[in-house]
């Protein structure tokens, strides 16, 4: 069964930043393949159950679309609404290997592009579907666009380091013309890609035979005006710029900045500001590397630029602070302007205490007035205006303390989870283990917590929901923590701009959901 999506009582488990109280237990799953050149398999019925026989088909050697449906029925009691929400569900499979795990996602100013980068060094773009008014359903599907190899494996032969192909982060540019602009990093290099369409190519050529070869100008009797001959519509990549050398420590994060002109890249150790014309030449804005390394006691561990003030920038690091910089005041930002950090509670100090509070994502809101920090147990909202504590603390899998021990042991204590907000900064969303992944509606302060699978077992016309959990904290009834896979976590996320759809990276699987409201 290519989904499987779990929903908690209280919740309706779309995303939206409005959450409906009573999940009806009664969801119609149907099932559809589509392949890249555009053409759908047709459905067919089983009983009154919209079930479809599944269908793949092999999208090059590296991806296989498979496209499914699924239709949620949400009962509002107390406004005496029934409210259908249809949920499109993609998932892009990749060969069950190291490489094809996925190690970022991230939408496109528009929403209308999708990118997404793996351990192997490759970077996947799926375009959105433009509505068709025979088949208003399909609209919002997300299909491969493009594909292209970014980073190669590497070797540094001074330090005898292997650098791994491996995309840490990839970054949209507002689109200016008819290309698209974005950024990828490994660890030690950051590519400025091109990705444009061509439907037409040069032919006629004089020096040129028709084949590409060179012709002897002896032979040439005429000259020929080259003209323009359609062609199959083709998406090239290009390599515009190519940033290195700049690096000693693994980059961790990249951010544009608001002018458009420059961006940053964060290592463990140090920060540098580019412009996107220049290669060869970046600036040291952030450098907290001490003079002896034995006295290092925190790393950088992620960085943003504010999105209105090309002068202003946010990094946190491992020992849970976050430090606001405004560039204005100097050249190398090692002094703060602000520092946000929360007093650690005496009673809850423990061996474990600084791992879990080290930072793994941060973010600003749309507004810039809000950062959102993830660590490892909880999200947390920090007002610009006050830097004592946060307003808004989640526990994402508080059930987990008192398995701190054995998570340290098989290293998942280190995971970098991501968190993201919705269009309207109303809702927040973050992974955990066992495929779940979370929603904190900040307005109403409900939350769910939704499960990302594909099961194999034999197709079935009605799927009943299981509450996973509520609030983040384990109950009786709910999350055995014994019974988690922890080799299964969610990473990685993404939120459309300003649609309710999201984008959940589970190892080697993309899924992809959207609501549509009947």
């Amino acid at each position: 069964m290519p989904c499987s999506i779990e929903g908690s009582a209280g919740s309706c488990g779309t995303g939206c930043s409005v959450m409906i109280p009573e999940l009806q237990e009664s969801i119609m799953f149907s099932e559809e393949t589509r392949h890249c050149n555009g053409k759908d398999t047709r459905r067919e019925r089983k009983g009154s159950g919209a079930v479809a026989a599944a269908a793949t088909q092999r999208l090059t050697s590296l991806l296989t679309i498979i496209v499914g449906s699924v239709i949620i029925v949400l009962r509002n009691e107390g406004y005496g609404l029934d409210v259908k929400i249809r949920w499109n569900h993609f998932t892009a499979a990749g060969r069950k290997k190291n490489t094809d795990i996925i190690s970022t996602v991230e939408f496109n100013s528009t929403g209308e592009f999708l990118a997404t980068g793996d351990k192997g060094g490759r970077v996947v773009i799926f375009q959105r579907e433009q509505e068709n008014k025979n088949q208003p359903h399909r609209r919002g599907e997300y299909n491969v666009y493009s594909t292209f190899q970014s980073h190669e494996p590497e070797f540094d032969y001074l330090k005898s380091l292997e650098i791994e192909e491996k995309i840490n982060k990839i970054r949209w540019l507002p689109q200016q013309n008819a290309a698209y602009f974005l950024l990828s990093t490994n660890d030690k290099t950051v590519k400025l890609w091109k990705v444009s369409e061509r439907d037409k190519r040069p032919e006629g050529y004089n020096l040129k035979d028709e084949d590409g070869r060179i012709r002897d100008p002896c032979t040439i009797t005429s000259l020929r005006v080259p003209v323009l001959r359609p062609m199959d519509l083709m998406v090239e990549a290009t390599p515009r710029r190519v940033f290195s050398n700049a690096h000693t420590y693994h980059i961790n994060s990249i951010s544009v900045n608001s002018d458009y002109e420059t961006y940053m890249s964060a290592d463990d150790l140090r920060i540098n500001l580019w412009n996107l014309e220049i290669t060869n030449r970046s600036f040291n804005i952030v450098d907290i590397k001490p003079t002896n390394m034995e006295e290092l006691t925190e790393v950088i561990t992620a960085a943003e630029f504010h999105p209105h003030n090309c002068n202003t920038f946010v990094y946190s690091s491992s020992k849970g602070t976050i430090r606001l910089c405004d560039m204005r005041s100097s050249a190398l930002c090692d002094n703060h302007s602000k520092l946000f950090e929360e007093p650690e509670d005496p009673s809850n100090r423990s061996f474990f205490s600084e791992i879990i509070s080290s930072i793994s994502d941060v973010k600003f809101n749309h507004s810039g007035r809000y950062i959102m920090t993830r660590d490892y147990l909880t999200v947390k909202v920090w007002d610009l205006n006050m830097e004592n504590r946060p307003i808004e603390t989640y526990q994402v899998h508080d059930y987990l303390r008192s398995k701190l021990c054995s998570l340290y042991e098989n290293d998942c204590i280190f995971d970098k989870f991501e968190s993201v907000w919705n269009g309207s900064d109303s809702v927040i969303m973050t992974g955990s283990y066992n495929n779940f992944f979370r929603m904190f509606d900040r307005n109403t302060k409900r939350d769910v917590t939704l499960e990302a699978s594909r099961e194999n077992s034999k197709p079935r016309a009605i799927l009943k929901p299981r509450k996973v959990c509520v609030g983040g904290k384990r109950r009786k009834d709910e999350i055995s923590v014994d019974s988690l896979d922890f080799s299964k976590k969610i990473l990685h996320t993404a939120w459309h701009p300003s649609e309710n759809i999201i984008a959940v990276a589970a190892t080697n699987n993309l899924y992809i959901f959207q609501d549509k409201v009947n």
